[in-house]
């Protein structure tokens, strides 16, 4: 399998780290490819057509994209414990944080194009302070939910992907929440994370 990367996507972060954790990465070839709603990449538009990455290509089986389905695909290639539980209350609470996550990640994106991609005399402050709302209200929430006694999930590789990605871009800080950056600190040591690091600048 190929996977279709960007080391600098919080999205795609996410499904390696993933297939670290399942014991897949091995397998898989990662290729990285700058994409930007501005600058088009035509080799990634040829796979999915958002034009975005991740996007996984499997040999003989139609192209996979969006994190969430590509991981839940790569749960079904290994015998270790299920990444995302297949039932009870534990699937919701990893299918719930992975969407908090994964709008978290969105929010940030956007943050950054009223702050730093979008040509200065088209930003619009009070969507920026819209977005960073989102983002504090968010931090608070996770302060009070994240569980450091759960078996790892897949909320929990969203989760660290996108707060690494948030300190990578200097983003508004989630330190000020101990139980959160306490968690985090833990999750960051893990091989996966470790094997992954994020890397580069947006090419608009």
């Amino acid at each position: 399998m190929k996977l279709l990367y960007q080391t600098h996507s919080p999205h795609a972060r996410k499904v390696l780290v993933f297939a670290h954790e399942a014991g897949l990465a091995e397998g898989i070839i990662v290729e990285h490819q700058e994409t930007s709603p501005t600058r088009a990449n035509e080799a990634v538009f040829e796979q999915n057509p958002l034009g975005k990455v991740p996007v996984l290509l499997r040999p003989g089986s139609d192209p996979l994209f969006d994190s969430d389905v590509i991981c839940a695909y790569l749960d079904t290639l290994h015998d270790g414990p299920p990444l995302i539980p297949l039932s009870g209350e534990a699937r919701w609470r990893a299918l719930r944080m992975q969407s908090v996550a994964q709008d978290l990640a969105n929010s940030g994106i956007a943050l950054r194009w009223e702050t730093v991609r979008r040509p200065e005399a088209l930003r619009y402050p009070p969507l920026q302070d819209g977005y960073a709302r989102k983002l504090d209200k968010t931090y608070r929430w996770l302060d009070t939910k994240i569980e450091t006694d759960d078996p790892l999930h897949v909320g929990e590789i969203a989760l660290a992907a996108v707060l690494d990605w948030f300190e990578f871009r200097d983003l508004p800080s989630f330190r000020s929440h101990p139980r959160l950056s306490k968690w985090f600190d833990g999750f960051a040591q893990r091989p996966s994370m470790q094997a992954t690091p994020l890397a580069g600048d947006t090419q608009d």
